[in-house]
């Protein structure tokens, strides 16, 4: 589990693509070169170095090995992105990084938790933190003053609503001109504030979502199977009901969308709605290059 690697800041606009840019050009070793300082290449603070680096590797864009040189390279994902979207434009684009960092139970603890088991819609800062404090408590088997500090947590929070909140619709106190720059997230439509400190879980337009992109989060939960239940498809942890706040309305609504593509079909019987993959042996990266050539087919 890790808990505010972020260094309290969350993704800025630019960023990421930057990140992948120097990531690439440098062999993986702008943030650890020793005669060009990362802070002069990438243009921003100690903090903000350390807390790119880490945004990298939690939504999947990037990698680092566990020992030795810790140079970072493009993963899979990244390098499709880098190719296809590198100044990460496409909405399409962000619904994959959310996924990554949704599911991200090892580095981006707390964005995990917050998709996958706060199941509150409407909701404080102190709901959250007793929440997660209890479920760290029972991944950890910790003692309960071992269980994250309150000002950890508290950070979290706060960096989960900068992700996913505008910054003109957020209550932060006043703050420098670069913590006004809204996340790219924010563009997801998945939070909205409430006023007077509660915040609620939106429901995003089922015209946000491009068919592949769902293709892609099925498959990968899938694993090779061909069929899943829709009841997975909403409730299970890291699938798309979760990492994308869906109800079954919304949800039906994306997958009918899907089904025009032939690459699934919704069947419904008593008791039992499935869905079934016409093609299980593809995988998420599949349909994630998919996505990016229906773009293209597109212009």
């Amino acid at each position: 589990m890790k808990f505010r690697a972020h260094e309290t800041f969350f993704i800025r606009k630019g960023w990421l693509s930057k990140g992948m840019k120097y990531v690439k050009n440098t062999n993986g070793t702008v943030f650890i070169d020793r005669e060009n300082n990362p802070m002069d290449v990438l243009g921003i603070g100690s903090n903000m170095v350390k807390s790119l680096r880490y945004w990298l590797m939690a939504t999947g864009l990037t990698s680092e090995p566990n020992s030795g040189k810790r140079t970072q390279s493009l993963t899979e994902l990244g390098k499709l992105i880098f190719k296809n979207d590198r100044y990460i434009e496409e909405n399409g684009t962000l619904q994959l990084l959310q996924y990554k960092l949704a599911t991200n139970k090892e580095n981006a603890t707390s964005w995990y938790f917050f998709f996958n088991g706060f199941n509150l819609s409407e909701f404080t800062q102190e709901d959250f933190i007793t929440d997660v404090q209890k479920f760290i408590k029972a991944e950890t088997k910790v003692d309960e003053k071992e269980v994250g500090t309150l000002r950890t947590l508290s950070d979290d929070f706060a960096c989960i609503l900068g992700t996913y909140l505008p910054r003109a619709s957020s209550e932060s106190e006043k703050s420098s001109p670069e913590n006004n720059i809204s996340c790219p997230f924010s563009e997801l439509s998945l939070l909205t504030s409430l006023g007077k400190g509660l915040y609620k879980k939106s429901i995003p337009s089922p015209s946000s979502f491009s068919p592949y992109v769902i293709l892609a989060v099925i498959a990968d939960r899938c694993g090779g199977k061909s069929e899943i239940r829709l009841n997975e498809l909403l409730n299970a942890e890291c699938n798309i009901g979760r990492v994308f706040n869906l109800d079954t309305i919304t949800l039906i609504e994306i997958l009918r969308q899907a089904e025009k593509t032939g690459e699934l079909k919704i069947i419904r019987t008593a008791g039992l709605d499935v869905i079934r993959l016409s093609h299980p042996e593809n995988g998420f990266l599949f349909y994630a290059e998919k996505f990016y050539e229906s773009l293209a087919e597109e212009k």
